[in-house]
């Protein structure tokens, strides 16, 4: 089952999939939209057709509010392949070179202002990055994460005034962090516009929405705006913007070694 950017919709903007294997499936998935006939596997595998590619680039701002202050950071991310990326933060000064790398199902942080590299593990993955609303743990997604999960579709909804896919996603690991997830897919572009994450007690952990979908290099759309919400917190938000997005762009292998993650 593919269901890379179904899972987490983060890892769209800062892990990508390779995207040549994809590609079959854009023109299977225009036929059967067409046809109104998609079964969830058919919509799964057109997510990927449209939003994976084989390296990227972009500029991040993110802000995140909470009920005392409100901070913006500015970040540089790059990805390549389906489970390589990394990211250096560019403001505040403060968290000024800053430096994120994940390789598969590892992942490192460094921190310039006591010139150490950290592994983020364990318990650590479910803290927030940076004190958002976007743990680590919502960057780990990788192919694993596909077999974790049994996807159904139950019906059709509007969002936003545009028709759209509903599919529940039911983990087969209670121990997961999010043990069911139920998403809204674009019918036409075949993005995730809308996620909610639950507890295994059926809480809400969290709500994602995409949007401002803008066409890039080869003609895909893309969001470039997200917004995270912390159900269990009050007054607690985190917003993405995305911009300077390339999907076309030639990568230095060093970019995405620890000799890169410690280079000031």
């Amino acid at each position: 089952m593919t269901t890379r950017h179904t899972l987490t919709l983060i890892l769209a903007l800062f892990a990508t999939p390779l995207f040549a294997p994809a590609q079959a499936f854009a023109d299977e998935g225009a036929e059967a939209a067409a046809a109104e006939e998609m079964t969830v596997q058919q919509i799964l595998d057109a997510i990927d057709a449209n939003m994976v590619f084989e390296s990227r680039t972009t500029k991040i701002k993110m802000t995140v509010e909470g009920k005392k202050r409100t901070r913006v950071f500015e970040m540089v991310s790059y990805g390549r392949g389906k489970d390589d990326s990394a990211m250096e933060y560019l403001t505040p000064a403060r968290e000024k070179g800053t430096k994120m790398l994940k390789l598969g199902e590892d992942m490192w942080m460094y921190l310039p202002s006591v010139d150490r590299t950290q592994k983020i593990s364990g318990h650590m993955l479910r803290k927030g990055m940076m004190g958002s609303d976007l743990s680590y743990d919502d960057m780990m997604t990788t192919d694993q994460m596909a077999k974790m999960y049994t996807p159904t579709l139950l019906g059709s909804e509007d969002v936003d005034g545009r028709p759209a896919w509903k599919i529940e996603l039911v983990a087969t690991d209670e121990s997961v962090a999010y043990p069911k997830r139920v998403q809204w897919v674009d019918k036409e572009l075949f993005i995730p516009v809308q996620q909610e994450l639950f507890a295994l007690s059926g809480m809400k952990l969290k709500s994602w929405r995409m949007g401002k979908i803008e066409e890039f290099e080869g003609g895909r759309q893309f969001p470039t705006w997200m917004e995270i919400v912390d159900e269990v917190k009050s007054d607690s938000k985190t917003t993405l913007e995305f911009g300077e997005m390339s999907f076309v762009v030639e990568l230095q292998d060093e970019v995405f070694s620890k000799r890169w993650l410690e280079r000031k």
